[in-house]
């Protein structure tokens, strides 16, 4: 197969740390040429942007109009080039731009972040790959959507065959470490947008488990804290039979979940910092294996989520899925090994 070539559409925090996994597995990927769109540009970004180039990123323009850069080419002149789209820009525009791509005969495949419902078929590594194979469009679900998933899957089974119900409360930090956009001075409760499933944490989930005709009992509610580092979720499964393993025994089989007995997000954050690639953690979700409550049909407890690490896994696991390497399967289990740990 033909080295591909690639946009990332959208340079905040989710597009360059995804150009720099792209960088860092770009021969393993069948990545010829990394391009990367960006809004405007501005004199104090010039570091950043130079970093780039010199890794062989070329950075473009999303039109004409704007000054800043006169002499980069524009997104209309390369969309002709490009073998598959990361789309990772603002709330909504990835939707916008949904009808652009679908025009475009050369384009094999694209995906989106989780703000963009609708995009395509929703995605998590681990939960759906079937579904996504040969697929042209996806939406790569939330960081939060990620750790509700892995912990059902993980407790209840890859179908969520033991599932009776459950209760999830995501504790979400309020924006990224580089932004001061967003950041609340108070605890700040989000609103039911489901009568019976609560909010878009639980809908997407069950909205997952969907495309593979899997119907999931879950409800969840959601609080914003004044942090910046890690998302947490206290969880409350209920099972229709007993546990038939120690629980220790089972998250050590997850594949996409690490466990830690520390109980302070802001030591975990640090760890990431120093031992992640790019300064993130990978998991999907990562376990308080030691402060669990358990009886025979019940699974509670807490569970830290890195913020995006999990998202960006699955995006270049979407990637490979919708075709665009022969060996990607084994690539990504070099991929993961390279970039998860199981214990923090």
């Amino acid at each position: 197969m033909e080295n591909n070539t690639v946009l990332v559409n959208g340079m905040g925090n989710i597009g360059t740390s995804l150009i720099n996994l792209l960088l860092r597995y770009q021969s393993a990927l069948a990545i010829d040429q990394i391009y990367a769109a960006k809004r405007s540009f501005h004199e104090w970004q010039r570091a950043e942007l130079n970093l780039l180039e010199e890794k062989g990123v070329k950075i473009i323009a999303l039109d004409n109009d704007d000054s800043s850069h006169p002499n980069r080419p524009v997104l209309e002149d390369i969309l002709p080039l490009v073998d598959y789209i990361f789309e990772a820009t603002a709330n909504g525009v990835g939707m916008a731009n949904l009808s652009k791509y679908k025009k475009l005969s050369n384009l094999k495949g694209a995906c989106a972040q989780g703000s963009e419902k609708g995009f395509g078929i929703p995605f998590m590594a681990g939960v759906n790959e079937e579904e996504i194979r040969q697929e042209k469009f996806v939406q790569i679900v939330s960081c939060n959507t990620h750790g509700s998933a892995a912990l059902l899957n993980a407790f209840t089974g890859s179908d969520l065959q033991d599932l009776n119900e459950a209760d999830m409360v995501v504790v979400r930090r309020s924006e990224d470490l580089g932004n001061h956009l967003r950041l609340v001075s108070a605890n700040v409760v989000a609103r039911h947008l489901d009568s019976t499933a609560g909010t878009h944490h639980s809908i997407d989930v069950i909205d997952l488990y969907k495309t593979r005709g899997i119907e999931c009992q879950l409800t969840s509610s959601d609080i914003t804290t004044p942090s910046q580092l890690m998302h947490a979720v206290r969880f409350h499964i209920e099972l229709k039979s007993p546990l038939k393993e120690d629980v220790n025994t089972i998250l050590a089989r997850q594949p996409f979940l690490a466990t830690t007995k520390k109980f302070d997000s802001n030591v975990i954050f640090e760890l990431g910092r120093r031992y992640g690639f790019g300064g993130r953690i990978y998991a999907h979700a990562i376990v308080l294996s030691e402060n669990l409550l358990l009886t025979d049909h019940s699974i509670k407890g807490w569970a830290f989520v890195p913020q995006e690490g999990n998202t960006l896994l699955s995006s270049l696991r979407a990637y490979i899925l919708q075709g665009m390497i022969s060996n990607g399967d084994e690539v990504f289990e070099r991929i993961c090994q390279d970039l998860m740990q199981k214990e923090w």
